[in-house]
């Protein structure tokens, strides 16, 4: 850079920053064009596997289930054990056993890119988003403040789902098999609220048959949310965020269904990307969504650099921060979503078992991922033991483990995650789940608001106008100043903390630890779920009673030879969207009557059950 732009003896504060920001590049340091461009095409293919991968019916291969709705349905619907375990085990053949050789290669092409901008490695460069030289111990400590709580949360659902499963399949001390919490990463439990409801008899806050029968669709739900954030004082949606957002999926082309929200950076053209469900969940997603739409709209004024949330958990918190008054019984009533408000702490407990499915069961899924790719990043986690150390850290976080026994050569489950492939950091979001609380109280503070905090909704508070002064001061800053600057705007705090949180959730964990008193907290990692190869069509039983998937007998693929005197063995092969499987013995062909209706299935027997494979 010129002498005349010798930035970093600059006096304005701003400035300085301004350039700072400037003239840090990330990735696009990386010099070599020839590198820089397979970096891009390794990412631009690993989302492609992502987004288009398929599991394919064991009895009926021509069928295939998308991640959404198709997989993701299924693992939030379904109580059936190995139903659950199909569609679990089915997405990450589909979509992580295709990435783990990408991604290694990623992380070296990723790491040598920043090293050219001044950073160690990935992870690093990512960390100092956050402006804060102690995040690590911070967020450790944040962690550990929370950890009673999820560690009660987590003993009550395990009991529960004993009930469902048998305590065979959910061992009372042990960790849960990570099948049968309702997602397909665990890392919320809302779906599976119908079986851990504490109070049956009493009303839940579930407004989505209401919102069907009042005829909601995704374009008026998005309208619902637009007219909170007016009732807040805050810019309401350009009229070019309507013409170009897509609010449902479309039919003539294959989209990653996962909510975002994008700003062009020009006229205010923002706009999300979502496919729309009517049920109160996506109703939160919208609103989630719209919060970021408002950031950015807030900010955009700001030079570019500026444009950001002040840090990467921000923006995720601001969202949050809306979509909590939007949950509340008082709001769902003042919208005409909840016809009657009831006081009753049963119900209240209800409400807060809801929200702690999915706030204070994601805080160990928010953690970790990013725990285990810094050390990926660093070099700590080599390629061989990526797949090992995602689930000890799955289990010493969680408490989950894999229901299934997993193959260190080929499952690379951390790449059925979205975020991992479309490397997109992921600490943001346990640091939005934090602040959002903190935020929550300030808002509900300001607007005169003085009950439980779990029953607030800023929106309706005597002076929200207040509030929602405030929330947009902060919003506008961008990241025109370090965060605890824009924090302190809102909260009159600079740090970080739990109490917020704890605060809000207080009814409910002195609910828990009554309901917890004869149980054991925490789990023994040593144990791992029973498996049955019957009656699961995707395996077979080999080297004893060790249930093993066939292809990990072979090393590539395999013709049919019908000399062959081997013992019949399944290899697999990739086919674009999922694993299929290739009869080593023909002589095992089954030529039965099915065999006109799939004439490509070569059906044959092994010792425990019919497989049918396709060629």
């Amino acid at each position: 850079m010129p002498p005349e732009y010798d930035w970093e003896n600059f006096s304005n504060v701003t400035v300085k920053r301004l350039f700072s920001m400037i003239t840090t590049l990330g990735t696009a340091a990386l010099e070599d064009e020839e590198k820089l461009e397979q970096l891009n095409n390794l990412l631009s293919e690993m989302e492609e596997i992502y987004s288009t991968g398929q599991a394919c019916e064991y009895d009926d291969p021509k069928t295939c289930l998308d991640l959404n709705p198709g997989l993701e349905d299924c693992m939030a619907d379904s109580t059936d054990y190995n139903r659950l375990l199909f569609c679990w085990e089915g997405w990450r053949d589909a979509a992580g056993r295709r990435l783990g050789d990408l991604y290694s290669q990623f992380v070296e092409l990723s790491n040598e890119a920043v090293r050219a901008d001044g950073w160690n490695d990935t992870g690093e460069y990512w960390r100092s988003w956050y402006e804060t030289a102690d995040l690590q111990q911070q967020l450790e400590t944040i962690y550990q403040d929370l950890q009673p709580l999820y560690q009660n949360l987590h003993a009550y659902v395990r009991r529960k789902l004993i009930n469902t499963y048998g305590a065979e399949m959910v061992n009372a001390e042990g960790p849960i098999p990570a099948h049968l919490l309702g997602n397909m990463w665990a890392q919320t439990w809302g779906n599976i609220y119908k079986l851990v409801i504490p109070f049956p008899n009493k009303p839940s806050i579930d407004v989505t048959d209401e919102m069907v029968r009042q005829g909601y669709d995704a374009r008026r739900m998005f309208n619902l949310s637009d007219e909170f954030f007016r009732e807040m004082g805050q810019i309401p949606m350009p009229g070019s965020f309507w013409d170009r957002t897509m609010f449902v999926r479309p039919d003539d082309r294959e989209v990653v269904c996962h909510a975002s929200a994008w700003d062009f950076y020009l006229d205010n053209d923002v706009r999300i990307k979502m496919c729309t469900k009517v049920n109160q969940e996506d109703l939160v997603t919208v609103h989630h969504e719209m919060g970021h739409i408002e950031y950015f709209l807030q900010y955009a004024h700001q030079p570019l650099p500026f444009r950001e949330g002040a840090n990467p958990g921000f923006h995720e918190a601001v969202g949050d921060l809306l979509a909590l008054s939007v949950s509340t019984p008082a709001h769902l009533n003042k919208v005409g979503l909840l016809p009657e408000l009831v006081d009753d702490p049963e119900v209240d407990i209800n409400f807060l078992m809801q929200m702690a499915l999915e706030k204070i069961a994601f805080l160990p899924f928010g953690y970790l991922i990013d725990q285990w790719r810094w050390r990926v990043f660093d070099g700590s986690t080599t390629k061989d033991k990526y797949n090992e150390e995602w689930w000890k850290l799955r289990t010493q976080y969680q408490g989950i483990v894999p229901p299934v026994p997993r193959n260190p050569d080929k499952d690379f489950d951390a790449g059925s995650k979205y975020h991992v492939p479309a490397n997109t950091p992921y600490i943001r979001y346990f640091v939005s789940f934090v602040i959002q609380f903190q935020f929550h109280e300030a808002m509900c503070s300001l607007s005169g608001y003085t009950g439980d905090l779990h029953k607030c909704d800023a929106s309706a508070g005597a002076m929200k106008d207040v509030a929602g002064s405030r929330l947009a001061e902060m919003l506008r800053m961008g990241k025109s100043q370090p965060w605890p600057e824009a924090f302190e705007v809102l909260t009159g705090d600079r740090e970080m903390s739990a109490a917020a949180i704890l605060q809000y959730f207080a009814p409910l964990i002195d609910w828990l630890e009554k309901q917890n008193e004869n149980e054991t907290l925490g789990w023994n990692n040593g144990w791992t779920p029973p498996y049955d190869c019957e009656g699961t069509g995707g395996f077979t039983c080999l080297e004893g009673s060790r249930c093993v998937r066939p292809a990990d007998k072979c090393d590539g693929i395999q013709d049919c030879d019908d000399n062959s005197d081997e013992d019949p063995i399944l290899c697999e092969t990739p086919n674009g969207r999922s694993s299929i499987y290739r009869a080593f013995s023909c002589d095992m062909i089954y030529s039965g009557n099915n065999m006109e209706a799939y004439p490509d299935i070569c059906f044959f027997f092994t010792s425990k059950h019919l497989l049918t494979i396709k060629l």
